[in-house]
């Protein structure tokens, strides 16, 4: 990289923050968080792999802030599909019903964020500072705040029982995900044995299933019990 400036100013830093993120966000269209490297990122971004360090510690920290930004926006979007499909005067057996309905297509449209989701735990909170991790946590809790607050308003039956039920949700998804994209070698294996293809999982309807399921069993468990359950 013979031509490159370092950024003095601050104006200059905050666009190689976007320049990064914008060309990562970019690779995530094409491919999955698992195989984006610094040294293509670096290539596509038109940097030194030394200078992309020098504004993210790590590939890691990269994507977490991109996915902080991507959960962000679906946070912006999902309100007005909720409030276009759930009726409030139905009863809290159909609003759950269309409420997993919509948060399952939404998601199914953003398989960034899925990805995001899915790495999430098991990669992306790996292979980053202290500081960085909490960071990220923060932001993640700031967008669950919001997710509770407006699955809330839609279903205040779950209570105070709602964050954890959404928390439980968002586990969930970024499972199914995983679940729904196998490898080449067991697409081939489902292809050769019909038996074993019914083990296949689609995404949508999977996810659809498993939050009306969460939903309905949060419900039942907040239900006031005329006997203590145990001897």
């Amino acid at each position: 990289m013979t031509g490159f400036q370092r950024a003095r100013s601050p104006e200059q830093q905050e666009e190689r923050r976007r320049t990064i993120l914008d060309t990562t966000a970019g690779m995530l269209a094409q491919m999955p968080a698992a195989k984006i490297g610094l040294n293509e990122l670096s290539r596509q971004a038109g940097m030194a792999k030394s200078n992309v360090l020098r504004y993210f510690e790590s590939r890691e920290a990269i994507l977490l802030e991109l996915l902080d930004r991507a959960w962000s926006e679906w946070n912006s979007a999902l309100p007005a599909l909720l409030d276009a499909a759930i009726d409030p005067a139905a009863p809290v057996a159909r609003r759950a019903e269309v409420y997993a309905q919509v948060y399952a297509v939404s998601l199914a449209d953003r398989k960034v964020l899925c990805d995001l989701f899915s790495a999430q735990a098991g990669v992306l909170e790996h292979n980053v500072s202290p500081d960085v991790a909490a960071r990220y946590k923060r932001a993640a809790a700031v967008n669950l705040t919001a997710l509770t607050a407006l699955t809330r308003h839609h279903l205040p039956e779950l209570g105070d029982t709602t964050q954890q039920a959404c928390a439980q949700i968002l586990m969930a998804t970024g499972a199914i995900w995983t679940h729904s994209r196998p490898s080449p070698a067991m697409l081939e294996a489902y292809a050769k044995d019909p038996a074993l293809a019914a083990l296949s999982m689609d995404f949508a309807p999977a996810l659809q299933e498993t939050v009306a399921t969460l939903i309905a069993g949060t419900l039942s468990r907040a239900e006031p019990r005329d006997q203590p359950i145990g001897p």
